[in-house]
């Protein structure tokens, strides 16, 4: 549904993006991270047909952003990071104009235009002058104007931004029910965010793709090792020893005290597909320490964000995680 390859932007002699390449499949919802400056809204922007690429090809909804502009737009809605409202419109009279604008047949738009405010929950507020709303408001009525002419691709920068827990559950509630019919590319700085909602991400940084895939893979690839707490009441550099001394323990750290006050707490890393639960239990029994927590611990996206963008900052060579398919390339 989206196939970018070898996307470039240049302004002057900065190079924003480079040699960018990636696809999102269809009903997809894949989340773009970066650290700021890191070509996301550029990106975005091509994909858009906001601005041209300096080279590369993109495509979206089959059509290519250059050369078939008028097609993708039909086919995609936007919402930007400062969403750009007219706020003297009332809020049905604002979604009716966009529809209009973005081709909606006279006989739909009714239809179209209710369908929107009933799914971004701005239904009651339908007659209020879009200056008067809060921003949670507002930006439910920006999502509301992205997909009001039913677009196959949604393309959310910071859909989030400003709003409060609420109203970023209600957003992302409503995202996640967009998969399947839609095909929703994310960007945010919320990893948490991207965790609950995606199934994929694709990892930007200093204009070019530096990591992408399914998020579980991800995790696989860069922490090849599975991580269990380990609170014991017991000698801490004894407890220590012995649980280094465990067959497949590649690691022991120390962990964050989260109960009673003078329990060694460690991180015990060790082998992918190797669970040292019951050995730490058994030992625990043996030395007849107070076993006070043991439990698994899983690596989140956001270890997986540190550990690939600190890599690029130290210079390391990191690969994508999966390599995005090939996209053949016509050429205006």
């Amino acid at each position: 549904m989206i196939e970018v390859r070898n996307l470039t932007k240049h302004y002057g002699p900065v190079t924003a993006i480079r040699d960018v390449s990636f696809t999102v499949a269809p009903g997809d919802i894949v989340g773009f991270l970066g650290p700021n400056g890191a070509g996301k809204s550029t990106t975005m922007r091509i994909l858009s047909c906001f601005m041209p690429a300096s080279s590369g090809v993109a495509r979206v909804a089959g059509y290519d952003v250059f050369r078939e502009s008028m097609q993708v737009r039909q086919r995609i809605g936007y919402l930007p990071e400062s969403v750009p409202l007219y706020t003297d419109m009332r809020v049905a009279a604002y979604l009716d104009f966009v529809a209009e604008v973005k081709g909606v047949p006279r006989g739909q738009r009714k239809g179209r235009v209710g369908e929107a405010m009933e799914r971004c929950q701005v239904a009651d507020r339908r007659n209020w002058l879009i200056r008067n709303l809060s921003k949670g408001y507002r930006q439910r009525v920006g999502l509301a104007q992205a997909i009001v002419n039913d677009p196959a691709v949604l393309i959310l920068d910071e859909p989030t931004i400003g709003l409060d827990p609420q109203q970023i559950a209600e957003i992302r509630a409503l995202i996640k029910a967009l998969a399947g019919d839609h095909t929703v590319i994310l960007s945010t700085h919320i990893l948490p965010e991207v965790s609950m909602v995606c199934s994929g991400v694709i990892i930007i940084n200093k204009g070019g793709i530096v990591a992408q895939g399914p998020i579980d893979t991800l995790v696989e690839q860069f922490f090849p090792m599975s991580r269990v707490h380990v609170e014991i009441d017991g000698p801490r550099e004894l407890v220590r020893e012995r649980l280094a001394a465990m067959p497949g323990v590649t690691a022991v750290s120390d962990g964050a005290v989260t109960g009673l006050p003078g329990a060694a707490v460690f991180i015990v890393d060790a082998a992918r597909g190797r669970d040292v639960r019951s050995e730490v239990f058994q030992l625990a029994a043996q030395q007849k320490w107070d076993l006070r927590e043991l439990r698994r611990v899983g690596m989140t996206l956001e270890e997986v964000f540190m550990r690939v963008v600190a890599g690029e900052e130290a210079g390391s060579d990191s690969e994508p995680a999966v390599a995005a398919p090939a996209v053949e390339e016509v050429r205006p």
